[in-house]
C-alpha cells in the first residue's frame, strides 16, 4: 500500500498534470496497537519489515510516532506505538476527502 495511493491527480491551466497534496495521518490509537521499547536506535524500515512484512511500510511507524523529518532511525530510550496497519490506507482516504 502506498501512502499515496488515493491522492487526486489535478490539472493546472497549462494542462499539466499535477497530485493534489494528501494529509499523511494515522490512525488513533487501538487497543490492537502494539508498543515496543526502544533501548538502541532502531532502523524504522526494519520494524515495518519486521511487524508488517513489508519495509516501505515504514512512515506508518514514523507518522504514528512524530519520527522520520530526515532519518530512518528512532530515538534510543523510547516507546513506540506500531499501528494496526489494515485501516491506514482507509484512514488517509476518509481524512483527505472530508477537507
Amino acid at each position: 500500500m502506498s501512502r499515496y495511493a488515493t491522492t487526486k491527480q489535478i490539472k493546472d491551466k497549462n494542462k499539466s498534470r499535477k497530485a493534489e497534496t494528501t494529509i499523511i495521518s494515522t490512525t488513533p490509537p487501538t487497543d490492537s496497537d502494539i508498543y515496543i521499547n526502544v533501548t538502541t536506535p532502531e532502523r524504522l524500515d526494519l520494524l515495518a519489515n519486521q511487524f508488517y512484512n513489508d519495509a516501505t511500510q515504514w512512515w506508518i511507524i514514523a507518522v504514528a510516532n512524530g519520527l522520520g523529518k530526515g532519518t530512518l532511525f528512532t530515538p534510543e530510550n523510547i516507546i513506540l506505538r506500531i499501528p494496526i496497519n489494515e485501516n491506514q490506507q482507509d484512514y488517509i482516504a476518509q481524512l483527505n476527502s472530508e477537507r
